[in-house]
């Protein structure tokens, strides 16, 4: 295990305030511009350092190409896909070495390679991924493949006994970070924080497109 990622979960403290703001109908507003947009919005992440950004329609367009902005910021697709026949069984999940049941990955630019991270009271963990253990599971379930880096993630929900998979832009493994660390309260999290990751999943569930496997 790593330590927690501090630096990034302050850019996830500001993204919940600023999803707690937009459901209390706040006005929001680019954070490049300062042009007023929506409460659905797209996000722009800064590659190096993982913040996210919101960002008006304009500036989604300007910014969202990799290339004209020399790789430094990727525009987070709207991509959501739930994967209802994933392979994966409890031997595969064990060789990834996920302490717990909540985690997700991506390719990460900066470090060359698949990482992943689980949520924690103190923010997002980095985990030793096995990446051996990854192409494994990438065999088995080659949509893997098509993670766009940086920005798409894998999101397995194991924990209290379900078996959910999802492909989802990486703002949504953020706000369920950020969702955790907020309501967590003592030792095993308390009643709340569950029923909000129960509610969480369920509302991914609902959005999500079911997408199987290629025969």
């Amino acid at each position: 295990m790593i330590a927690p990622q501090r630096r990034p979960f302050a850019a996830l403290a500001r993204f919940a305030r600023r999803a707690a703001a937009a459901t209390a109908a706040a006005p929001e507003h680019c954070e490049l511009c300062s042009e007023a947009i929506p409460r659905e919005h797209r996000h722009l992440l800064t590659v190096a350092t993982r913040e996210v950004t919101c960002v008006c329609p304009a500036c989604a367009i300007l910014f969202g190409n990799a290339a004209a902005s020399e790789g430094r910021y990727r525009l987070v697709p709207d991509r959501c896909l739930d994967l209802v026949d994933f392979a994966m069984d409890d031997p595969e999940w064990a060789s990834l070495r996920i302490p717990v049941g909540i985690a997700y990955f991506f390719h990460s630019t900066p470090a060359g390679r698949v990482v992943a991270y689980y949520p924690s009271p103190m923010g997002p963990v980095e985990s030793l991924l096995q990446l051996s253990a990854w192409e494994a599971l990438a065999a088995s379930n080659p949509i893997l493949r098509s993670l766009a880096p940086d920005v798409e993630a894998l999101l397995v929900n194991r924990a209290r006994g379900a078996s959910q998979h999802y492909l989802v832009p990486i703002d949504e493994c953020y706000r369920l970070v950020a969702l955790i660390r907020l309501r967590w309260r003592g030792f095993g999290g308390g009643p709340e924080v569950w029923n909000e990751v129960e509610r969480y999943f369920d509302e991914l569930r609902a959005r999500a497109q079911p997408t199987r496997r290629e025969a």
